[in-house]
């Protein structure tokens, strides 16, 4: 059985371990708003897509930028000599893309692309690619080259080179291409993941990667391959069991307020993405924490609730593997100018 570490005594989105066989600009959910494309990223459409110290010599570190607290994404390179694009590191999906200069979508056009032609170890397939996320989508072609992530040169990597993006997701989105670290088992057409690709070279010393999410538009977010550093947590490590090899999946046991249990009663099945900027669940769960809280929906299909009832409003407990993770008010209420959501 596969396992994924929680930290306590830090807010649950903030540090996760993955153990396998995660100048200021204009927010994208801001620009998606000011074209009229909120209803695309609402919560119901974002849930379809749905040891020891680490290694001295084998754990490698890769930055991220935190994005308004909505996205965090890194630089990578693909091709011989370096071709540079900055991905999301994503739980949520397996594939490795980004954009191409074969690519016909607007979403190309303000985005960096990868030309085969400038890399002399780029290798052609006949393959295709086709991925499906809660919000946008790609297709494209596979290839295989040299991608270089957190100092590792990751040799004969298969990826894709998208040849259209529809829609406007990523026109505005921060980011080139996406970087899933999820498992096999849900990668399209059967591609390699990065991770597998790396272990399986024994480029990295343990079969785990961490996350470090920083909080408040904070620089300092990593994905350390191969390894933890615990100078990013305070408190015990937890281990939780995967249920099921395709997300990281797991169960939660509970979500109460005030001991009250409000969603999830008797346990329910949950996934862990570090793709996906929102906590995410059905319908009836949603509600009931909304009712709880006091949110009340406005006129665009948003729940909203003063902001300064952060300062009272109580915790949201997540049970996991019968360890208690409380979620404050601070982190499930979104301040957006004198509106709270």
């Amino acid at each position: 059985m596969k396992w994924l570490l929680l930290l306590s005594l830090v807010a649950l989105s903030e540090c996760l371990i993955y153990k396998v066989p995660l100048v200021r600009k204009k927010s994208w959910r801001k620009n998606l708003i000011e074209h009229g494309l909120l209803e695309k990223t609402h919560p119901r459409n974002l849930a379809r897509k749905y040891f020891p110290k680490e290694a001295a010599t084998l754990a490698h570190v890769e930055s991220m930028e935190n994005y308004y607290d909505e996205e965090y994404f890194g630089t990578i390179s693909i091709g011989t000599p370096a071709q540079d694009f900055t991905v999301i590191f994503d739980t949520g999906s397996s594939n490795l893309w980004v954009p191409s200069v074969y690519c016909s979508s607007v979403a190309c056009t303000n985005h960096n692309q990868f030309n085969p032609e400038d890399s002399s170890t780029y290798e052609a397939t006949s393959e295709s690619v086709s991925i499906e996320y809660g919000t946008g989508s790609m297709t494209g072609i596979l290839g295989y080259d040299t991608v270089t992530v957190g100092g590792i040169d990751d040799t004969n990597q298969i990826f894709g080179l998208s040849e259209t993006e529809p829609g406007d997701n990523f026109y505005y989105a921060p980011f080139d291409g996406i970087l899933g670290l999820g498992y096999p088992s849900i990668s399209a057409s059967d591609a390699t993941p990065v991770f597998d690709n790396i272990w399986d070279q024994g480029l990295v010393s343990e079969d785990l990667f961490s996350v470090y999410l920083s909080s408040d538009d904070e620089s300092g977010s990593v994905v350390i391959f191969g390894g933890i550093d615990s100078s990013y947590y305070t408190g015990s490590l937890h281990w939780v069991p995967v249920t099921e090899e395709g997300y990281w999946q797991i169960t939660v046991d509970s979500i109460t307020i005030n001991g009250e249990t409000i969603a999830c009663s008797g346990s329910c099945q949950a996934i862990v993405d570090t793709g996906t900027s929102l906590l995410a669940g059905p319908t009836s769960a949603i509600d009931n924490i909304q009712s709880y809280i006091g949110a009340s929906e406005d006129s665009s299909g948003e729940e909203v609730i003063s902001c300064s009832a952060i300062y009272s409003l109580p915790d949201i407990v997540f049970t996991l593997n019968g360890v208690e993770f409380p979620l404050p008010a601070s982190a499930y209420i979104l301040e957006e100018g004198d509106r709270g959501l």
